[in-house]
């Protein structure tokens, strides 16, 4: 009897710990796909720069004089075809991009709004989506978007060899081309933002414009959403001539509120291009 009760708690003890791992397993696939997509957006809000064994983050400082934004002058972006923003703009002219890391049901919305508001726009893509969202990715195409390279495995470009990150980029275009028949065009968006000047010298090499941003918010927390109002007030607030927008496509404040977004700005005299169509330093 004795040895019985002994195994009987041994037992218990278990299965406790089976269930315990089996609810950590379902929780973690819950958060699985926006997991693989976790851009490092709050790095926007930094007035510093984060330099950590050689990467350097992706940060600007507000202003709401409409102007072009503070950011990081450690690395001179011009002599790696990086961009922000229009470097040469005096015009009231913005370039919007999406992050498309994985499809939570928001992006045909959006197609459809810039589609009826005549706006080009480009989408960085992982391959991930590619492999999932295949029509959507040749409807970007069909209707004129740009489809950039946001890598395979969405991973921090300085932490890899030179070898790994070729591999990354050339596979995500190939895996783009197989699936849809298109090109991908020669744009990338580093994961999180991340980068240092061996990164931006590989890219440049392999005939990529590198693409940062401008302007951003934190919109991919699918459960902590800013709300439309708060996407429309912020693009009256901090929209500056030649901006570049980070938007991601899994918000759903984004998709609620991007029509009116693009009306206003109309109306205040913005005119929407292309990445194609920024100059050359």
């Amino acid at each position: 009897m004795k040895y019985r009760r002994i195994f009987q708690m041994i037992l218990v003890c278990i299965t406790g710990i089976l269930l315990s791992g089996c609810r950590g397993q379902i929780e973690e696939q819950k958060k699985k796909k926006q997991d693989t997509h976790q851009d490092s957006t709050i790095q926007i809000y930094k007035t510093v720069g984060n330099v950590s064994q050689g990467i350097e983050s992706w940060w600007f400082k507000r202003n709401e004089e409409h102007q072009q934004p503070e950011v990081s002058q450690k690395i001179d972006l011009s002599k790696y075809d990086a961009y922000y923003v229009d470097p040469k703009c005096t015009e009231k002219k913005i370039y919007l991009t999406f992050d498309c890391g994985y499809e939570n049901g928001f992006t045909p919305k959006i197609l459809d709004v810039l589609k009826r508001q005549k706006v080009v726009a480009a989408f960085f893509v992982t391959k991930p989506f590619i492999r999932e969202e295949a029509k959507l990715v040749k409807r970007m195409k069909k209707d004129g978007h740009i489809v950039g390279n946001h890598t395979v495995h969405h991973k921090s470009m300085p932490t890899l060899s030179d070898r790994d990150n070729k591999q990354e980029i050339i596979d995500c275009a190939q895996y783009c081309k197989e699936a849809t028949g298109y090109d991908m065009d020669p744009f990338i968006r580093p994961p999180m933002g991340e980068y240092n000047e061996r990164t931006l010298a590989l890219t440049k090499k392999m005939g990529y414009r590198t693409i940062f941003w401008s302007m951003a918010y934190v919109d991919f927390k699918v459960d902590q959403q800013p709300g439309k109002d708060y996407v429309i007030e912020h693009f009256q607030k901090y929209t500056h001539k030649g901006a570049i927008p980070l938007i991601h496509n899994i918000s759903r404040s984004n998709a609620e509120a991007l029509e009116t977004v693009i009306i206003n700005l109309k109306k205040d005299g913005y005119r929407f291009e292309g990445l194609k169509k920024l100059p050359d330093y």
